[in-house]
């Protein structure tokens, strides 16, 4: 489990994602983004426009979770890592895509 970055190349511009399963989320989220029903709008459209060659999918942080339980909540742990590394892509003056509604 941990954050993982979509990024345009040679721009300043990121989606971050957490998630308890990386690699699931980052596999639906990579199909979702192919198969144009991504809910974020402004990088499902540069998506398309720039072509997914464009973009590459970093992980950025893996958070350990205990072994023995399985079952557990880590749901506020991700988010304050997430809100800990958008404000040092914000220092290295990134931008993020954002759920529009």
């Amino acid at each position: 489990m941990g954050i993982f970055r979509i990024r345009l190349e040679d721009g300043n511009k990121c989606f971050l994602e957490t998630s308890q399963n990386l690699k699931g989320r980052m596999n639906r989220t990579r199909f979702q983004l192919d198969a144009g029903i991504h809910p974020n709008k402004e990088l499902q459209r540069d998506w398309q426009h720039y072509g997914p060659d464009r973009f590459e999918f970093e992980v950025l942080e893996l958070l350990p979770c205990g072994k023995d339980e399985p079952e557990t909540d880590y749901s506020e742990e991700l988010a304050i890592l997430k809100h800990i590394r958008e404000e040092k892509l914000v220092e290295q003056h990134f931008e993020f895509y954002r759920k529009k509604i």
